[in-house]
């Protein structure tokens, strides 16, 4: 644990103006507080209070998931506190103080969501499984999560520069330097989450006007919707803009267009072929002719987003390899004294042996646990591999989802998990409660190690913006995935005892959590060990998309996402990418110091609107967890009306646009 004193952070600087844009031959990126320095990072106070926000924000946004499907962000909201607390010190917490607090704090939001993916099936399917169980398999995905995260991180932050845009990376990075500089910025930044906190808080709680944009209330739309199955969404809360904005255009079009692919093209296609038969088509359970749009998405449509972003996935691995297998040989090369020379501070990872050494321990953990469940040597043998080989792959998917949209399709590539594990090890004989209780651990393991590996992206891009070790956070990672672990699993435990998951079976007085996802899990995994068939034709049309993209030159993952995730996402990103383009078009227009300025408090603003609409979530999942709560304690006197209430939610949220024009290109005769 380091004491030093902090030295260079008397006086905070601003980031560079390449951190957000390739580098050009030759030029290099300088960080925030340099690799010279030698900075306070890991102290006693960052590590107490972010063991503290990560075990609380666990517990929280569990209970919330399993509640009404909607967990807590963590990262943008513990990055707010920590400039309040960074306050509350004689020395002052300094920027990378602040870092590690956060890296240990945010593993609480990607523990969590890999936990109720998969846990809460086990008690679903009567299996109640013991404590220790749910904290291991928590456990050791995250610790694989983030094993497997670290050789990738040059190839993401350093080698990938300007590529990716870290829409939650910047968020952060802009909260902690804005907050750190203070002034005029800061004002601004404050000023911006106040309104998207405001706002998010209020659209998404309570019933004030409605938060999701349909138009069906004209005759057009409404047609085309009930004839073709061509339905347009569009969520129209300010996190969403302020994440599209920090996209920028080109990312942002890409994305949309696998949406507008998903629900313009396909979902109409099958409605067209399917609608005039009288028998469901697998995996549909009913006939087309019998489905809304939103089901043909769920049954058909979903499986080939899930295929285009699993091979998008493996081809970005291939991509990474030479940066990967460049990393390991010069931390090899480290262990011929005077063979290589020693990596920056700000280029220095845990040693490879440590990495290594790490993943041989966690599969034998894992091997032990899965033979716990007494199943032959075949099938134990392929379980772990199938552990392993998902972990290290979905690391890369997740890593590269994160850093180009912030989603991370951690329910897809648990969809994939289950499907396939089943699949193959119904071969080898696994079947009944065992089989069922084995797949799903599997898939527990993956889902919470790829989460992981989407966070932690996350803190090693802010850590690069601004100066940390990588070795240090990589370090508290696990701090806070063992805090995270142990929280989740025994909230779920007790959770289990006193609530039903999922239905409600007969004579059961106990209240009800409804546990979304791990309902689609448990589905997934006994209708696929009951050897039904399996969508291949779905997969591979995904796959075949994204090697398409890919001849294309075009970023098949953006895309792939973008077929996966609802339209209601992708169209406000695209809203928000349209306003980066056009103020930084006035930014270039203008520009010397006037237009350099616009340009960054268009990314504070961004930023501000993603701080405000999170804290805004928090506020609202919090207020739902409270007994008597009801969404319409808050009640308008048009919400039910289509026409009025989709109109004020369109015209509210243009106006969050065009405060982020004005304010962006205001002029002030003083700048701090």
């Amino acid at each position: 644990m380091s004491t030093v004193k902090t030295i260079g952070e008397s006086e905070p600087k601003a980031l560079p103006e390449n951190a957000y844009v390739p580098l050009k031959r030759g030029e290099s990126y300088h960080p925030v507080i340099g690799a010279e320095m030698r900075p306070a990072e890991l102290t006693a106070r960052t590590i107490l209070w972010g063991v503290l926000f990560c075990v609380v924000f666990t517990v929280a946004s569990a209970y919330s998931t399993l509640k009404v499907g909607q967990g807590m962000e963590a990262a943008i909201p513990i990055s707010i506190l920590a400039i309040g607390l960074a306050r509350m010190y004689k020395r002052r917490s300094g920027l990378l103080e602040n870092v590690i607090l956060i890296g240990i704090g945010g593993a609480s939001a990607a523990v969590v969501a890999g936990a109720v993916f998969t846990l809460p099936a086990l008690y679903m399917l009567h299996l109640d499984p013991h404590p220790v169980q749910t904290v291991f398999i928590c456990l050791a995905g995250g610790c694989l999560g983030a094993l497997f995260l670290i050789p990738l991180r040059r190839y993401f932050v350093r080698e990938m520069h300007g590529q990716f845009p870290f829409p939650e990376a910047t968020a952060i990075t802009e909260v902690l330097v804005t907050g750190e500089k203070g002034g005029t910025q800061a004002k601004l930044l404050l000023q911006a989450t106040a309104i998207a906190g405001l706002y998010d808080f209020f659209v998404t709680t309570f019933h004030v006007w409605k938060e999701y944009l349909n138009l069906q209330f004209l005759p057009l739309v409404r047609g085309l919707a009930e004839r073709d199955r061509m339905v347009l969404n569009f969520d129209a809360i300010g996190f969403i803009l302020g994440l599209g904005y920090v996209m920028g255009l080109r990312s942002a079009i890409v994305f949309c267009a696998g949406g507008v692919l998903a629900n313009f093209v396909l979902v109409p296609l099958v409605w067209f072929l399917g609608s005039h038969m009288n028998l469901p088509v697998y995996p549909g359970t009913v006939p087309v002719a019998q489905m809304t749009a939103g089901d043909i998405y769920a049954n058909y449509v979903r499986f080939i987003g899930v295929g285009a972003i699993a091979t998008a996935g493996i081809l970005g691995v291939i991509k990474s390899l030479r940066v990967i297998a460049g990393s390991f040989s010069i931390a090899l090369r480290a262990f011929h004294p005077g063979a290589a020379p020693q990596a920056d501070r700000t280029d220095r990872d845990i040693p490879v042996l440590a990495i290594l050494l790490g993943i041989v321990l966690s599969a034998l953990a894992v091997a032990i646990f899965l033979s716990r469940l007494q199943v032959s040597g075949k099938v134990l043998v392929l379980g772990l591999v199938l552990t392993l080989v998902f972990a290290f792959f979905f690391a890369s998917v997740a890593a590269n989802a994160i850093a180009t949209t912030a989603n991370n399709p951690a329910s897809g590539m648990t969809m994939l998990t289950v499907i396939i594990s089943a699949v193959v090890l119904v071969k080898f004989g696994l079947s009944g409660t065992t089989g069922m209780f084995f797949v799903m651990a599997i898939a527990g393991m993956v889902c919470t190690a790829l989460c992981v590996s989407g966070q932690f992206i996350t803190d090693l891009k802010t850590g690069y913006w601004l100066g940390s070790t990588p070795a240090a956070q990589e370090k508290v990672k696990f701090v806070g995935v063992i805090a995270a672990a142990a929280a989740a699993g025994l909230t779920i435990v007790l959770l289990a005892h006193t609530f039903q998951f999922g239905e409600s079976a007969p004579g059961d007085l106990r209240p009800l959590l409804a546990a979304p996802q791990a309902s689609i899990m448990k589905a997934l995994a006994v209708g696929f060990l009951s050897r039904q068939p399996v969508t291949y034709l779905l997969f591979g049309t995904g796959a075949v998309m994204t090697i398409v993209m890919e001849m294309l030159g075009r970023s098949s993952m953006v895309f792939a996402l973008g077929m996966y995730l609802p339209l209601s996402l992708t169209t406000p990103i695209l809203t928000g990418g349209v306003l980066s383009h056009l103020i930084n078009w006035r930014s270039e227009k203008t520009g010397g110091e006037q237009g350099k300025r616009i340009r960054e408090r268009g990314v504070i603003l961004a930023s501000g609107l993603m701080a405000g609409g999170a804290l805004g979530g928090v506020l609202g999942a919090t207020l739902r967890l409270i007994p008597g709560f009801r969404e319409d304690l808050v009640k308008t006197p048009f919400y039910a009306h289509d026409a009025i209430s989709q109109s004020v939610s369109a015209g509210l949220f243009a106006s969050l646009g065009l405060y982020v024009w004005f304010v962006a290109l205001k002029k002030n005769k003083k700048e701090e």
